[in-house]
C-alpha cells in the first residue's frame, strides 16, 4: 500500500516495493552523477524538471529559514543541459579540474504518492574534491523530490535541496546536489 495524501510518513505502511525502486533510482543518480555520467543522468531527468537551491538565513524560527523565493540555482531542464554543454567545452573553470565527488544518500522517505507522482525526501552528504585544491568539501543537504512514473523508469520531476549550512564553504557549487 502506497502513502496517500491523507496519511503521514510516519504511520502509514510502506510500500516496500516503491521504497526499493525509489532507492534504486536515488542510488543510480548518486553513482553517475559520481562517475562523471552526467549525460546518462540527464535521462533520468523529466522534461518538466524544476532545480531549485533555496536560501536559507539563519534566523531563530526554523520555519522561517528558507526562502522560498530566492535561489542560489533555479534550473529547468534547459538550464540543467546548458551547464552540462558548457562543462564539456573546458572552458567552465570552476570544474577545472572536475571535481571527484562521492555522495552518500540516505534517510529516504516516501512521502507521499499522487497520481503518477511519487514525494520523495532524502538526505545527502557530498564529499568533494578537486585535484589541484589540498581541502575538501562536505556539503550536508536534505532534499524534497517529486519523481514522476513514466513507462521509462522513474524521471526527477522536481528537486528542492535544503542546505544544511546557511553559508557554505565552497567556492563554487559547480556540482549538482
Amino acid at each position: 500500500m502506497a502513502l496517500t495524501e491523507a496519511s503521514s510518513p510516519a504511520t502509514a505502511p510502506v510500500d516496500v516495493e516503491l521504497l526499493a525502486t525509489v532507492t534504486q533510482f536515488l542510488g543510480l543518480e548518486a553513482k553517475l552523477l559520481d562517475e562523471g555520467r552526467e549525460d546518462d543522468w540527464l535521462e533520468l531527468l523529466d522534461e518538466e524538471l524544476l532545480y531549485v537551491v533555496p536560501i536559507r538565513l539563519a534566523t531563530e524560527n526554523r520555519a522561517d529559514e528558507i526562502q522560498h523565493d530566492a535561489f542560489r540555482i533555479r534550473d529547468t531542464k534547459y538550464h540543467v543541459r546548458t551547464r552540462l554543454q558548457r562543462l564539456a567545452t573546458g572552458k567552465a573553470y570552476s570544474e577545472i579540474p572536475p571535481s571527484r565527488t562521492m555522495r552518500l544518500v540516505g534517510s529516504i522517505v516516501v512521502e507521499g504518492v499522487q497520481g503518477d507522482v511519487v514525494r520523495v525526501s532524502s538526505s545527502l552528504l557530498l564529499y568533494r574534491q578537486r585535484g589541484i585544491d589540498e581541502h575538501f568539501d562536505l556539503i550536508p543537504c536534505r532534499r524534497n523530490d517529486t519523481l514522476r512514473r513514466t513507462g521509462d523508469g522513474l524521471k526527477l520531476l522536481t528537486r528542492e535541496v535544503i542546505l544544511t549550512e546557511v553559508g557554505i564553504a565552497t567556492p563554487n557549487l559547480g556540482v549538482f546536489l
